[in-house]
């Protein structure tokens, strides 16, 4: 078993120094980082060996803490112990950096020495890497802050139940997370694009993603008099092929609304026609308006479909969370750290997701950008994809998201646009 103690056999740790035609960090910062290779990588390991499920990530937020405080640090626990947030540096500026610590309710399927020992949970989602890169960041920028190099404070979030509903940044948001921030940013594991690319893109970034669960129940009856009851299947159906059909002349299609179910119960036996069933689903839809709007059009849409089998309907609609949406110049400044850290080839434009990412709801607050990191094996064509159980990336991943985070840190604290 791999600990953070331990430098696993077999890891790629060889990093680069500073990539050639890129920026240097101050304090040599590039020479140091280029060293941590086999820490990092053993952090990781250890993480995605020992994966939490949201709102019980305390051993993780724990050792979270005794690193930050090895590296001369003074984290500070949420208020149940299941995430950290810690300052560096001071100075009239505040940039901030997210991190999500949940593991994903998954079976983990690699044969490797870091396999989860945790049957039914697994760092499928890559939450393992965002947490190990926002915490090399942390060592790195500690360095640089004892040597007086660093030209503000740098404010860093561990955040529990990003995969949850109710998912965790409002708990962290309400714990203070977010006072006197001026901008915050984030990364998150992306296998189709190799490591040592990032994509970046202003504006829409992420879907809105809400849950929707619709029950009917009828009096029950027999197949061969459907006229004598509620036919609660046909009714299933209707919801299940109409509404979401009715929501696109009911919708500006411009906001990119989609409602797909992914399950439906109903009944027992063949000839018989059942006295309930349910069928549930999620809402995704790229405009922060429209979303405001999804629960009571979708409601109304469900009851109009229903009312005509003559089933009872009771409808639970689900807040999850609120669309990624980039901030023009938050996404500038992190386009150009991550040229400087990278080089410009190595910066592409993120493709717009349909997935949710509840770091939304920091950016209700105030400005800042997610970025997508390569995880793939560079020349593979291997791209296991996120939320399954074979889910791995390249670890030299980890390198150069520190690289990247620590350059957008300094960046960030030097612009006025904030």
């Amino acid at each position: 078993m791999t600990t953070a103690l331990e430098a696993p056999e077999g890891a790629d740790t060889s990093w680069p120094g500073q990539l050639p035609g890129t920026d240097p960090l101050p304090g040599r910062l590039d020479r140091w980082l280029a060293s941590r290779g086999a820490e990092l990588v053993a952090i990781r390991r250890h993480i995605h060996a020992h994966p939490e499920p949201s709102h019980s990530e305390f051993e993780t937020a724990a050792l979270i803490a005794r690193e930050l405080a090895v590296a001369g640090l003074s984290p500070r626990m949420l208020p149940r112990g299941n995430g950290v947030i810690c300052d560096i540096g001071e100075g009239p500026r505040t940039i901030a950096f997210r991190a999500d610590i949940d593991s994903l309710p998954l079976r983990d399927l690699k044969d490797v020495p870091y396999r989860s020992t945790v049957d039914g949970q697994a760092h499928a989602c890559g939450h393992d890497v965002h947490t190990t890169i926002v915490l090399g960041l942390g060592m790195a920028l500690a360095q640089l802050n004892e040597q007086g190099l660093l030209p503000g404070r740098i404010r860093l979030i561990f955040q529990p139940a990003e995969e949850a509903m109710p998912s965790g940044a409002p708990e962290v948001i309400a714990a203070g997370a977010l006072k006197d921030v001026d901008a915050i940013y984030a990364l998150h594991c992306y296998p189709q694009l190799p490591a040592g690319l990032v994509g970046v893109r202003s504006g829409p970034f992420t879907a809105a993603a809400d849950a929707v669960e619709v029950k009917l129940t009828g009096p029950g009856g027999h197949t061969a008099r459907p006229h004598l009851t509620a036919d609660l299947v046909h009714a299933l159906g209707k919801v299940i092929v109409d509404v979401p059909a009715l929501l696109s002349r009911r919708m500006d299609p411009r906001a990119g609304l989609s409602l797909v179910w992914g399950a439906v119960h109903a009944g027992q036996a063949f000839n018989a026609i059942p006295g309930a069933g349910d069928v549930r689903g999620t809402v995704r839809v790229l405009s922060r308006e429209a979303w405001r709007d999804a629960p009571d059009l979708i409601t109304k849409l469900i009851r109009e479909v229903v009312a005509p089998t003559g089933a009872e309907v009771d409808i639970n609609y689900i807040r999850g969370v609120p669309p990624v949406i980039n901030d023009r110049m938050a996404s500038a400044v992190i386009a150009g750290a991550a040229g400087a850290a990278l080089g410009a080839d190595r910066v592409v434009e993120a493709e717009l997701s349909m997935g949710g990412e509840d770091f939304s709801f920091y950016l209700e607050h105030v400005p800042g950008a997610m970025i997508r990191l390569g995880t793939g094996r560079p020349g593979s064509d291997v791209r296991h994809d996120l939320h399954q159980g074979d889910f791995d990336v390249d670890e030299s991943c980890i390198g150069y998201g520190v690289r990247v985070m620590a350059h957008t840190a300094l960046a960030a604290l030097s612009t006025g646009a904030f």
